[in-house]
């Protein structure tokens, strides 16, 4: 490497599963593009001239994080408790939610994981969060650890119960189980090492989360333009929702008349256009927005 040359940083993402596709999203919102989208590629270049992507298991990225070979990952809360790994969680990404819960046959009349016998065989991927889980209980259990199908271990009596990741319950009922108890709620999290960095690493993890937090922050919000006339202007800015307060600017037109500039979230919209019209605003422009940075 040449003086002039700057080092290259690692950011660690899933190379499979159900948070590949929203983390790919998240990466080409931040401006941070994929240079290469060869699936067998375990390292990609990227726009950031000294960041690329490394590509591994979610279950993986905490102790590559925690290593500092990658400076942030992104995966599950899941695969962070499961690993024990030292790493700090910065932002919850809001994608890739789900539960990890403990499963039982269907038509076992049990409610509670209290009720449970000593010596029940649970299979799971999750083998720290199960363990963690029946020592608080002080409940005598024989943990089995399995890679994947987790929820056909009852069916071809391998297990008894399972400890396993729940979307939307679909696949526990196919395999006829039920859950009875959530252990812990999970979703996508953006984590980075504690281990001691230089001033460029520091810079290319902040541009990171202040980008992240700006597409985040702009999620399921608008952009309101609209012309108010003049009296009703106070009237307007009583209902008018904003980040820090709306912008306001006089319009050059026939009758005194005012530009009003909000934010607001896309929940409140339908109903607020309704008032505002009602009032006599006129020229309504409803825009998407791409990145809020406070």
């Amino acid at each position: 490497m040449t003086g002039d040359e700057l080092p290259t940083y690692l950011i660690a993402i899933p190379s499979k599963g159900r948070l590949v596709e929203p983390t790919i999203s998240l990466l080409n919102s931040i401006g941070l593009k994929l240079l290469s989208h060869d699936d067998r590629a375990l390292i990609i270049q990227t726009s950031w001239e000294n960041v690329n992507i490394v590509r591994i298991r979610p279950e993986d990225i905490p102790f590559i994080v925690e290593s500092s070979s990658a400076i942030l990952g992104i995966t599950g809360f899941d695969y962070v408790v499961e690993s024990e790994a030292n790493v700090d969680i910065v932002l919850d990404l809001k994608f890739g939610k789900g539960k990890i819960v403990l499963a039982i046959p269907e038509n076992w009349n049990i409610q509670h994981p209290e009720e449970l016998p000593d010596g029940v065989r649970v299979a799971t991927k999750y083998v720290t969060i199960t363990k963690r889980f029946f020592e608080k209980l002080n409940k005598n259990v024989k943990i089995i650890r399995v890679s994947g199908s987790v929820e056909v271990m009852p069916i071809l009596k391998a297990a008894d119960v399972i400890v396993d990741v729940m979307s939307t319950g679909t696949t526990l009922k196919l395999h006829r189980l039920k859950p009875i108890y959530t252990i812990v709620e999970t979703s996508a999290k953006l984590i980075k090492t504690k281990q001691s960095i230089d001033d460029e690493a520091k810079y290319v993890i902040n541009k990171f989360i202040t980008l992240t937090k700006a597409v985040l922050e702009s999620s399921n919000r608008k952009l309101l333009l609209m012309n108010v006339p003049d009296e009703v202007l106070n009237q307007v800015l009583k209902i008018v929702p904003a980040m820090e307060g709306p912008t306001i600017a006089k319009v050059v037109s026939g009758r005194p008349m005012w530009e009003v500039i909000t934010v607001v979230h896309e929940d409140e919209v339908p109903d607020l256009v309704m008032k505002l019209k009602s009032l006599g605003v006129k020229d309504i422009l409803i825009l998407t927005i791409e990145k809020v940075i406070p």
